[in-house]
């Protein structure tokens, strides 16, 4: 699946403000997921951020893309509500979405969850270990019974989101806090991977670990339908349209 089209969405402002990430991520958190994907054979890889034209997702770029990762984390808000439209839309047609951290709180995934998506987190760059509870998935081929970080902002549950569809993995922090780590969802005709580390002052992402689980997710996310499917009286819906227009 190396032909797979895959977006790779960063808000990327740290990098450009805080002196902390940029030492960590100098050309962005965007590009270093970009290259563990290559890493992985995934080669057909492009890059979008929030300040570019139609926050880097215009229709064009949607529509060339099988599976969206996102991460954004201190400009949520200014993601128009447009482009969360578009991706929503594409989402329920078959794209596949892979939502990285903070990105638990972005429009789009707080809209396809119907939830605040909130939870308790504390920064103190402790040790997480992320367990897998399901090894039979396809997205812990290849993972050791659990990935080591050493050093992660932690996350705690509550956290604020429907019942996973699947759930693959759980993680626990050296404050005793466990959370879900990583959650499936299908929406409509697409599939949705949540994948909690990530924190923007860590070198997580350069994690072999890490790497594959992002690869391996974003493999499962791809889209599956290989027909054209229809409801009612063979309408395909909008999902602006009022639902009595669909019959």
């Amino acid at each position: 699946m190396s032909n797979l089209r895959v977006t790779v969405w960063n808000e990327f402002r740290h990098e450009k403000s805080h002196e902390a990430v940029q030492k960590v991520y100098p050309n962005g958190i965007h590009n270093t997921l970009a290259d563990g994907l290559r890493e992985h054979g995934l080669t057909n890889v492009r890059t979008a951020t929030l300040d570019e034209p139609e926050n880097g997702l215009s229709e064009a770029v949607l529509a060339e893309t099988d599976v969206l990762l996102w991460w954004g984390h201190m400009a949520h808000r200014e993601v128009a509500d447009e482009t969360v439209d578009r991706v929503q839309a594409r989402v329920l047609e078959g794209m596949g979405l892979v939502v990285l951290h903070s990105g638990h709180h972005s429009k789009i995934f707080r809209r396809l969850m119907g939830t605040s998506c909130s939870l308790r987190w504390r920064e103190a760059g402790e040790n997480e270990r992320v367990w897998i509870v399901s090894p039979g998935h396809p997205i812990a081929e290849g993972l050791d019974p659990y990935i080591d970080i050493p050093e992660e902002e932690m996350y705690g549950e509550h956290f604020d989101i429907p019942a996973p569809d699947e759930l693959v993995m759980v993680s626990w922090f050296k404050g005793g806090e466990v959370f879900r780590s990583g959650c499936c969802f299908y929406r409509g005709h697409g599939k949705i991977f949540y994948f909690r580390p990530g924190h923007e002052t860590h070198p997580t992402y350069f994690h072999p670990g890490v790497r594959q689980v992002i690869a391996n997710g974003t493999r499962w996310a791809a889209p599956t339908r290989s027909f054209a499917f229809t409801y009612g009286g063979g309408k395909t819906p909008n999902i602006k349209e009022p639902l009595e227009a669909l019959g």
